[in-house]
């Protein structure tokens, strides 16, 4: 609710609101939870605007309820939907959702164990698996396999049935509901092998699904490791002293030493130094900084020490946010339903209706035998039961997540299978990404008669005695050109310019191009050299002596091999456009824009930015997918309409919150996945046809009484194992794919 509803609220009312309610919620793990708890609270607590949720922690917030409602009234409220409220604590730990998956967990595999010991005792009974697999007359089976049977549909069901009947109260058929008469039908008619399955199956998705989001939960909570444990004040009476960064006030100093994360959003007051903000911006490169810069929680400082002034609290800080970020975005997302559970909502009372009414109209309007029309009642059930519905989805979703495996890319969940399919734009992180996320030498510029070998030897002599990243990377160029390295005597690093040294009796110095222009010895041709090279996004190292300049040294991020083929194939594939979101600067963004191929370039984006630079994507197009590698990455991630993170290098935080990760960091995935994704929506369509045909069929034979309660059976398992065996199709390769 905004500042000026609640104004407006307690100016109606002539009455503080009261304080906002929250509560951990046990089971709520997806849009349609959501919906279910809307309906059952809104009326009580003054309208649904009194309500907030954010699935992605398992919380809700009661804000300002008109009728004053205790939290035990709102609690049996939430207890009658199916699930489970305790009030929020800030400082528990998730262990009551962890207790609630392994329960979940063992009692899905309790259905398993059971299912299968009634199927075995049957089949021993009978003395073969075809007598169990085809006997479906009631009676007909052993009561002990029936109390196998029995208990495993206990087991799986168990969370299942109160959400059912929540379903029946609100007149508002959904999936469990759907699974709860597909069950009870099943046993009506004896088929309790049947009724096993189908428990089974959707068991295992329901605990599939809790365990996804309980992993998105811990993720956010990983996101708040990249800020250090304590924050060093100094300035302060009684000497410097450590403290938690959420005990430093605005206005105090910290003092941050070489390698160290600095602890708060804040300005250099002393000090300078060059920090790696890769972890909050997405910068490829340190960058410099003196007295007055602005500097982020969470960042690593480089060689020199910083004094920062803090001008925000640790709770505003911009790593805070990114936090706040991911958790809103996951809050926020609108996940697109299952067809199955839109269907539900007309077949599973149609269903049940068509069958009462061909029990009870026959008999009484027209005087028809009650027998024959259960009968036919029964075979309507039978045939009407959704198993080959329920099982094919899965199926087809199982079979796609296994040959995604295998291409190395990890889907995390059905939904996101299907989602490729639909997208229109590809938005792409640049460092990590299109890039491959580490410095190297791309261009050598002797000069004043030097030869290449030589100026790598010296340089690299000189920075094998530094551990900055263009350091490293000067260094390995000389490993892999098999340089051999003179000694260095007298080396000196002269910080956040540079570095000095004796190779070979002589005094050279190296640095950056505000280093040459403080010496000296810069001319008109240098400088149009190095502002020539900048301009292309390369960072350059100046080398000189006392006489000259000696050479330029060129590094930049290098852009990976495949990323223009994979952005051709990307439109190649139809997606209508590919843009690049970045917080590096705008210089270095465009070189790898035009590099690259993408349609648009943004750059200079702190993670809100990229957040809603995503939102403006959705916003025109519909359906985004966002690719990144990083922490700055994540609420961008979660933003779209399909997250994809990078894998074998991307960061914890980015690959969970992700929908899709590429474990092998292969940018060409992405345009076999849009591919995949359209085959798998596709069998899946074939598989919805020919379950809702067979059924129209002996639906349409029922009345004219040509089918059987055998014949009805056959027909719906035969659909059922059709089904799989399309499904199946998605483990084999594809011209396509």
């Amino acid at each position: 609710m905004t500042d000026t509803t609640t104004s407006r609220t307690m100016q109606e009312t002539g009455s503080e609101p009261s304080a906002p309610l929250v509560f951990r919620i046990e089971g709520m793990d997806c849009a349609e939870e959501v919906s279910v708890l809307r309906d059952e609270l809104a009326s009580l607590v003054g309208g649904e605007q009194h309500l907030a949720f954010d699935v992605l922690r398992g919380r809700m917030i009661v804000r300002d309820p008109e009728r004053r409602v205790g939290p035990e009234e709102i609690v049996d409220a939430i207890a009658r939907t199916g699930m489970r409220a305790s009030p929020w604590r800030d400082d528990r730990s998730d262990g009551g959702d962890e207790s609630a998956r392994s329960s979940r967990t063992g009692l899905t595999i309790a259905c398993a164990v059971l299912g299968a010991g009634g199927f075995a005792a049957h089949a021993f009974s009978a003395g073969s698996v075809g007598a169990a697999l085809g006997e479906g007359a009631e009676g007909g089976i052993p009561l002990a396999v029936r109390v196998l049977y029995g208990v495993a549909i206990a087991a799986g069901g168990v969370h299942v049935l109160p959400k059912a009947w929540s379903a029946v109260r609100r007149l508002r058929p959904d999936m469990n509901l759907l699974m709860t008469v597909a069950v009870a039908g099943a046993i009506g008619i004896g088929e309790w092998l049947e009724a096993t399955t189908v428990t089974l199956l959707f068991a295992v998705s329901l605990a599939l699904e809790s365990w996804s989001v309980g992993r998105a939960r811990r993720a956010v909570e990983k996101l708040l490791s990249v800020a250090p444990p304590t924050a060093r004040l100094i300035n302060e009476p009684g000497g410097p002293r450590e403290v938690a960064p959420e005990e430093v006030h605005v206005g105090q100093t910290v003092l941050v030493k070489p390698g160290e994360r600095i602890p708060l959003d804040g300005r250099v007051a002393s000090g300078e130094s060059d920090v790696d903000q890769s972890p909050i911006t997405g910068e490829s490169r340190p960058v410099e900084k003196a007295p007055g810069d602005e500097v982020f929680a969470g960042t690593v400082n480089g060689a020199g020490a910083l004094e920062v002034t803090c001008e925000k609290a640790a709770a505003d800080s911009t790593l805070a946010h990114v936090v706040r970020l991911v958790a809103e975005a996951h809050a926020g997302r609108s996940p697109a339903e299952q067809w199955v559970e839109r269907f539900a909502r007309v077949y599973t009372p149609a269903v049940l209706g068509l069958a009462l009414a061909v029990l009870l109209v026959p008999p009484l309007v027209f005087d028809g035998a009650w027998g024959e029309w259960l009968y036919r009642a029964l075979v309507l059930l039978v045939i009407g039961c959704p198993c080959a519905l329920v099982i094919s989805t899965p199926v087809s979703i199982v079979s796609a997540l296994a040959a995604s495996a295998r291409h190395g890319v990890l889907i995390k969940g059905g939904v996101y299978v299907e989602m490729p399919a639909r997208l229109r734009v590809v938005a792409m992180d640049k460092t990590g990404t299109l890039t491959e996320g580490r410095f190297a030498v791309v261009e050598v510029v002797p000069l004043a008669g030097h030869g290449e070998a030589d100026l790598i030897e010296r340089v690299a002599a000189l920075e094998q005695h530094s551990n900055h990243p263009i350091a490293r990377a000067i260094v390995a160029h000389a490993e892999e050109r098999g340089l051999a390295l003179p000694p260095v005597e007298g080396f000196q690093t002269i910080a956040g310019k540079g570095a000095t040294g004796r190779v070979e009796g002589r005094e050279y110095w190296l640095g950056s191009h505000r280093y040459l222009e403080e010496r000296g010895q810069e001319t008109p041709e240098i400088h149009d050299r190095l502002e020539a090279m900048s301009a292309a996004g390369r960072t350059v190292v100046v080398v000189g002596n006392s006489e000259h300049v000696c050479g330029l040294i060129a590094i930049a991020d290098a852009v990976r091999p495949e990323a223009a083929r994979t952005v051709a194939e990307i439109r190649e594939a139809g997606i209508e456009r590919v843009v690049m979101l970045t917080g590096d600067n705008r210089g270095t963004a465009e070189a790898v824009g035009r590099a690259t191929g993408v349609d648009e370039v943004q750059a200079e984006l702190l993670p809100a930015d990229k957040v809603a630079a995503v939102e403006e994507l959705v916003r025109r197009y519909g359906t985004v997918a966002m690719v990144g590698d990083g922490v700055n990455d994540a609420p961008a991630l979660a933003r779209a309409s399909l997250g994809i993170a990078m894998g074998a290098a991307g960061s914890d935080a980015a690959i969970e919150t992700a929908d899709v990760a590429l474990m092998s960091d292969q940018l060409d995935r992405i345009p076999w996945l849009v591919r995949h994704a359209r085959r798998t929506l596709s069998i899946i369509r074939q598989n919805i046809v020919v379950s809702i045909g067979v059924k129209i069929v002996f639906v349409a034979l029922t009345f004219v009484g040509l089918a059987t309660l055998w014949t009805a059976i056959a027909a719906d398992m035969g659909v059922s194992l059709l089904v799989i065996l399309n499904a199946l199709r998605l483990l084999r390769p594809h011209r396509d794919t």
